[in-house]
């Protein structure tokens, strides 16, 4: 496996750098596409909850992420707690809304990556990192004074802003962010984000001008590059035809995709007419086919197997 991009950062002394401008960033956040404005490093809290402290909600190898990032260890996967998009159906909601999960500092973070780096996890997994980047770098830069030297994964929502991931330039080689909603009325319903499209759109253009299509090496695990997530919903409601065009004609045919069939009501999604059920067969295979449509040529290989169980 080729070196991580954040050592190459840190022998120059600018990974530290790098940390020290984005935690400055929190007097006044402006890191997400809501800017709060608000001064987070003095615990001032807004639309994510999040003041100058990371919260976290768990961390383990996960085994149960796409092929490319389990391998044969898994990936090692940090939850953070709460988040900037706040789906209402999130499957997460535990996590996302109510903020399960305990504060802890930086030298902790930086531990806990070193922990699943020693369990031999082919990566870190950062979920929901959004509004976390500059904690997140900051104890980076502790890891790798400690000897972490595993690739980086930023797995989010989608609803990033460039600027915030130019921070992230020559730090994260895989990103793995979800592209949830085409049409803007769903992204205002169920997000309170009528610019969620625009702002994902901006957002894969960054991550794919960063690390290109998924380079995956010869034992089958992901060395860098972008792969890409889409939740399947009832109705329609995802815009799953347009977002693959989206992805064939203005990222990359070469995009890594899974095209996801794990929708289920959570959170208060069963108080929604179009969204309190689970998609049918015949919804999921409409989707694959899209893919296909538009020409993306990899997709994520456990679909053949979901859809011979869902029919």
């Amino acid at each position: 496996m080729g070196e991580p991009s954040y050592l190459r950062l840190h022998r120059k002394g600018q990974l530290a750098e790098r940390a020290e401008v984005a935690i400055q960033l929190l007097k006044e956040c402006h890191l997400c596409p809501r800017q709060c404005a608000i001064d987070r490093l003095n615990n001032e809290r807004g639309v994510c909850r999040t003041g100058r402290k990371v919260r976290i909600a768990s961390f383990h190898a996960h085994f149960g992420e796409e092929s490319p990032l389990v391998g044969r260890f898994g990936s090692g996967t940090i939850f953070f707690s709460f988040c900037n998009l706040l789906c209402t159906f999130c499957q997460n909601y535990e996590i996302s809304h109510m903020g399960e999960g305990a504060e802890i500092e930086a030298e902790e973070l930086a531990a806990i990556m070193i922990q699943l780096q020693n369990k031999g996890c082919h990566n870190i997994n950062l979920v929901t990192p959004t509004h976390v980047v500059p904690q997140i770098l900051e104890a980076l830069f502790l890891a790798v004074e400690n000897g972490l030297t595993i690739p980086i994964v930023y797995n989010s929502s989608g609803y990033d802003r460039a600027s915030t991931l130019q921070l992230l330039q020559g730090i994260v080689d895989i990103y793995m962010p979800d592209f949830k909603f085409w049409d803007t009325q769903w992204a205002d319903r169920y997000c309170h984000a009528p610019d969620y499209r625009d702002m994902a759109v901006s957002a894969f253009k960054e991550m794919y001008a960063q690390v290109g299509d998924l380079v995956i090496d010869s034992s089958g695990v992901a060395e860098r590059g972008l792969l890409v997530r889409h939740l399947v919903m009832p109705h329609g409601v995802s815009g799953t035809k347009e977002v693959m065009e989206f992805l064939s004609t203005e990222i990359s045919p070469n995009t890594y995709v899974n095209v996801m069939d794990q929708y289920r009501p959570c959170g208060t999604a069963d108080q929604d007419e179009y969204i309190d059920r689970r998609i049918s067969a015949r919804e999921y295979s409409e989707a694959l086919q899209w893919a296909q449509d538009a020409g993306l040529k990899r997709l994520d290989q456990r679909q053949d197997f979901r859809l011979l169980f869902r029919i």
